[in-house]
C-alpha cells in the first residue's frame, strides 16, 4: 500500500508540473535548513554516522556548491558533527512491519532527519569559503534524449516508456529544494532528437518556459555496454554562458543526481560542475 501511495503521489506531482507554470518556488528556513539519511537502528555509534552525513548533505543543500565536499575542512567538520544539530529525529522505514524473529529494532533502518539553526550552518559554510544560495529555487524543463540499442526516445510527460525515469528525475531533485517539469510530446513535435542535441540554448530555454519551467536542462543519456552503464551528458545556460557536464557508466538514477547537483552548482553561483 505504502508503495502504492508514493507511486501515486509522484505522478500527481509530476502531472501537475507537466501542466501549470512553475517557474520557481519559494523556500522557508525550517525546508533549507535540514537533512535526512538512512541509519540502522537508534544506537549512538550509527547516529553518530548519521550526523556525519546528515552534515554532508545540509551543507550542499543550503549551499548549493558540489564541491565542499571534497574541502580538506569537511575532515574536522565531520568529526564534530553533531555538535551542528539543533535536533532530531527517527522514522523507522519498516513502520507497521513486524520484528522478523532474528531481528532487533537495532537492525531496522531508519530515516534520521536533522535539523539545523541557520546561523550555525552558514558560519560553517562562511568556514568554507562558501555561502547560502537563498531565495527562490527554479523549476527545470527537462529535455531529455534516450538511447539504449535500437530503443530511442524524448522523455516528454506522456511518455509511457519515460516513467521510471520522470520519478528519478523527481527524487532527484528532493535533497536539494529544486524541481523539474516535461514537456508534452506536442510541444516537442517540431524539435527531434537531433536538433535536440544541437539546438541552441535561448530556443530551448524558450521551449522550456512553454512547458511550465524557468530554463532547460537539457542532456543526452546513452547505454553504454563496454562501460556497464550510461553515458549522460548536459548542458545549461546561465547568465549568457552555457555549462556542459558529463557522468559515464552510472545507473540513470546517478545520472539526474548529476545533472539536478551541476545545475545547482551553477545557479548558485558555483561555477563549472
Amino acid at each position: 500500500m505504502a508503495g502504492f501511495l508514493r507511486h501515486a503521489l509522484l505522478t500527481v506531482g509530476l502531472v501537475i508540473v507537466g501542466l501549470a507554470p512553475l517557474a520557481a518556488f519559494a523556500i522557508t528556513p525550517d525546508d533549507l535548513y535540514q537533512s535526512r539519511t538512512i541509519v540502522t537502528g537508534q544506537g549512538e555509534e550509527n547516529r553518530q554516522i548519521g550526523f556525519k552525513d546528515c552534515l554532508d548533505r545540509v551543507l550542499v543543500r543550503v549551499s548549493g556548491d558540489q564541491r565542499l565536499l571534497q574541502k580538506p575542512g569537511m575532515v574536522d567538520l565531520r568529526d564534530k558533527a553533531g555538535s551542528f544539530v539543533d535536533s532530531f529525529r527517527y522514522h523507522d522505514r519498516l513502520e507497521g512491519i513486524p520484528i522478523h524473529d532474528e531481528q532487533g529494532t537495532h537492525d531496522r533502518p531508519h530515516d534520521l532527519t536533522c535539523l539545523y539553526k541557520p546561523d550555525v550552518i552558514d558560519k560553517v559554510l562562511t568556514s568554507l569559503d562558501s555561502k547560502p544560495w537563498l531565495g527562490e529555487r527554479p523549476t527545470l524543463t527537462v529535455l531529455l534524449a534516450t538511447e539504449q540499442g535500437a530503443r530511442h526516445f524524448v522523455l516528454t510527460a506522456d511518455e509511457g516508456r519515460g516513467e521510471t525515469m520522470r520519478e528519478s528525475f523527481a527524487n532527484a531533485t528532493g535533497p536539494l529544494l529544486m524541481h523539474v517539469a516535461f514537456p508534452k510530446a506536442a510541444q516537442l513535435a517540431e524539435l527531434g532528437e537531433d536538433v535536440l542535441r544541437t539546438a541552441d540554448m535561448a530556443r530551448l530555454d524558450r521551449l522550456a518556459k512553454q512547458a511550465g519551467g524557468s530554463q532547460a536542462l537539457v542532456g543526452s543519456i546513452v547505454w553504454s555496454d563496454k562501460e556497464l552503464g550510461w553515458i549522460a551528458d548536459w548542458r545549461l545556460a546561465d547568465h549568457g554562458k552555457t555549462y556542459r557536464w558529463q557522468v559515464r557508466g552510472v545507473s540513470f538514477d546517478e545520472a539526474f543526481r548529476v545533472a539536478i547537483g551541476g545545475a545547482a552548482q551553477i545557479l548558485s553561483g558555483n561555477g563549472q560542475p
